[in-house]
């Protein structure tokens, strides 16, 4: 089978095609023939190892696992004499429990790891973006922003695949929602069901008179430190990027009353929170609470220029890479 492979860390030119073993599913595993996967920042992040902190968890000196990918969606072409969860021939997406391995044409997944049926009004295209922005946004949003109705929520990097998903739920949760992007893309996070919008070129959120109850940074590209002053008493930052400025304020006002940092480890939790927040998504989206939005898309020889335009910071949506 063909897969993407790095064995070093440094820029996309460390990418690789290369063919590697059709995988053989043990007795509690599922073969997947991947149709669809994505490329993400944290993509990114891991073949560049930067931030540093990344090497704790893909290997120190080099990677330790050689295929990227940490989303897919596909067909389930084969199943371990043990599997009853699933059965050949359905389709599912999937979030892989180490971040890594869908940049390849099959892959062997647990019975029991977070994945599901795709829902009825998505192709695999569409699915295959499900796990990195609504999987994420969900848990920060619920769980870390404790969000409510009625609070006022600004998501920054609104037009991004984490953005995107984040204004429509928050929308779901009945909060008053303030998207920040650029000006070019205003109208599409107006559409998604922001109440408002902000042009980060021409004005910075952190100097607005308007209090927020949460202020979600998708793309990581503010601070607590400059995002409390819009915070109210008991406001919440949270931030999908891990900082050493964040990290410390989020351990300093855990012990202190008042405003918040928070960050939500989403890729560690368990399979089965993560199954039960996959059928919610799943359900949202067949209910048409939830959209996907693909920027552009890519084959799979074709990764590495997928990388460079998701490095540039200015893709809106998912960045898709086409396998079957």
């Amino acid at each position: 089978m063909k897969a993407i492979t790095y064995y070093n860390y440094g820029s996309s030119e460390v990418l690789h095609q290369v063919e590697m073993p059709k995988p053989t599913p043990q007795a509690n595993e599922i073969l997947v023939k991947i149709h669809a996967s994505t490329v993400t920042p944290v993509d990114c992040s891991f073949r560049s190892a930067d931030p540093f902190i990344v090497r704790f968890f893909t290997g120190l000196f080099r990677p330790k696992m050689p295929v990227l990918g940490t989303e897919l969606a596909g067909e389930i072409v084969a199943v371990g004499r043990d599997v009853r969860r699933f059965s050949i021939g359905e389709h599912i997406f999937a979030a892989l429990a180490d971040g890594r391995g869908a940049h390849s044409e099959y892959i062997c997944l647990p019975e029991q790891g977070a994945q599901v049926t795709l829902p009825r009004n998505m192709d695999f295209a569409q699915a295959a973006t499900l796990c990195n922005g609504a999987l994420t946004a969900l848990p920060f949003l619920r769980d870390s922003g404790k969000i409510q109705s009625g609070q006022r929520v600004l998501i920054n990097g609104a037009s991004g695949s984490i953005g995107i998903a984040a204004v429509q739920l928050a929308k779901y949760f009945g909060a008053h929602v303030t998207g920040v992007c650029s000006g070019a893309k205003l109208d599409f996070v107006r559409e998604l069901g922001a109440d408002k919008v902000i042009d980060y070129t021409r004005e910075d959120f952190c100097k607005n008179d308007q209090p927020y109850d949460i202020v979600f940074d998708t793309v990581g590209k503010s601070s607590f430190s400059a995002s409390k002053q819009v915070l109210t008493p008991h406001g919440v930052y949270l931030s999908t990027v891990i900082t050493c400025e964040t990290f410390f304020m989020m351990m300093w006002t855990g012990l202190r009353n008042g405003k918040k940092a928070r960050l939500s480890a989403t890729g560690l939790r368990s399979a089965p929170d993560q199954i039960k927040d996959m059928e919610m998504i799943k359900s949202l989206v067949e209910d048409g609470v939830l959209t996907a939005e693909i920027d552009r898309t890519y084959a799979l020889a074709q990764i590495a220029q997928a990388h460079r335009y998701v490095e540039t910071g200015h893709k809106r949506g998912n960045v898709v890479i086409q396998i079957a």
